[in-house]
């Protein structure tokens, strides 16, 4: 594990070989999985799970309420939402869950909405906003997100 000395970290549930740069947060209750890559300018809350072999590009926040499993890429800039009814200084008790499935990709300043379901090496184009689940190895892009087609199950390559 590396922790770069200008990161903000505040849990010790980081897996081995993760790397978290600098003006990084990471708050208690977080948890990270091995091996994965959290670029600089980011922000992990403490009801958030990150699988192993996550990359977390710059300028991503992981509110609370977001699972995201294994091998899943997160573009940089790209946004979550946590709250559907925000409003100032009013917290709900518990945030509905946003799923990022195994192997998901999600591209630069995608927006995904709370409890949305984001599928099984789904791919989610760049600027796409994500108003409903996605399925496995579905490539959707768009506002709203549309399907356009299946990624070839056989072949990791054929996006």
């Amino acid at each position: 594990m590396m922790i770069h000395p200008l990161a903000d970290v505040h849990t010790d549930k980081i897996g081995q070989g993760t790397r978290v740069w600098q003006f990084s947060v990471v708050l208690d209750g977080a948890i990270i999985g091995e091996n994965c890559n959290i670029c600089a300018h980011t922000l992990i809350e403490g009801n958030v799970l990150v699988g192993d072999r996550v990359t977390l590009k710059s300028g991503v926040f992981l509110w609370s309420g977001l699972r995201v499993e294994d091998d899943v890429f997160i573009g940089p800039n790209a946004t979550f939402t946590n709250d559907m009814l925000p409003r100032s200084q009013q917290y709900p008790q518990q945030y509905p869950l946003t799923l990022i499935k195994k192997g998901a990709s999600i591209g630069a300043n995608a927006t995904i909405l709370p409890g949305v379901i984001i599928g099984e090496k789904a791919m989610v184009g760049a600027g796409a906003v994500v108003t409903k689940d996605v399925a496995p190895y579905s490539v959707v892009v768009g506002n709203p997100a549309k399907h356009i087609r299946f990624i070839d199950k056989e072949s990791s390559l054929n996006v």
